[in-house]
């Protein structure tokens, strides 16, 4: 099973551990390779079994799965995480996306819904809960005419930010190239300038960025 994509699984209720564990392993693709309740011990095991993906519910004993987040992130994991909760509040959201998570999905997907934000974090995508995008408000704030903002990065056109804040709901490069009407390589290169502007490495880091800077806004 050299090209499974493994996973450490946490959440402190029991039964939904073990029910998104079958949910999981119902795509041959996906291995569990170790679940618990706590917050500390899923640290410990990401930093024991390095997981390609880690999957955590928000409130565990222990650390959060936001402090597990940045912990992670802190010791330098390079595995996708995806925050699974029954949490739809915006500042959860963007403090997961701060902290380093790559998705933010609700209990309440339907389980194809989960295997398939799994796979998309494994594969560097922004993943985010179809139902969020009623819960944040993905729009510009005033940004200053000069040339750069307050955190030194050169400001976005508004084209730019357009793609940015498709980014941040989870669209693809062709979803976005079809909502406004420009073609895939355009897209692609728009994302190109966004990383270069923003001196981001990945869309999950791009949106982070523009989060800490205001240009990403909760309600």
């Amino acid at each position: 099973m050299n090209s499974s994509i493994t996973i450490v699984l946490a959440d402190d209720h029991a039964v939904v551990r073990k029910g998104t564990r079958e949910f999981l392993e119902g795509d041959e693709m996906l291995r569990v390779v170790a679940e618990t309740g706590d917050g500390n011990q899923a640290l410990a095991l990401a930093l024991e079994h390095k997981p390609d993906v880690l999957v955590l519910d928000i409130q565990m004993p222990g650390k959060s799965g936001i402090e597990v987040t940045r912990h992670a992130r802190a010791h330098k994991l390079r595995c996708g995480i995806l925050i699974v909760t029954a949490f739809d509040d915006a500042p959860y959201v963007k403090s997961a996306l701060q902290a380093g998570a790559n998705g933010y999905v609700l209990k309440t997907a339907e389980p194809e819904e989960l295997i398939q934000a799994v796979h998309e974090v494994h594969a560097g995508q922004l993943v985010l809960d179809r139902h969020l995008n009623f819960s944040l408000v993905l729009a510009p704030t005033t940004m200053p005419s000069s040339a750069s903002s307050p955190m030194g990065h050169e400001v976005l056109t508004s084209r730019e930010m357009q793609v940015l804040q498709r980014i941040a709901r989870g669209w693809t490069n062709k979803a976005i190239a079809v909502e406004l009407e420009i073609s895939d390589r355009t897209v692609q290169g728009h994302i190109a300038n966004i990383f270069e502007k923003l001196s981001a490495e990945s869309r999950t880091d791009a949106v982070m960025i523009a989060l800490r800077a205001g240009w990403i806004a909760n309600p």
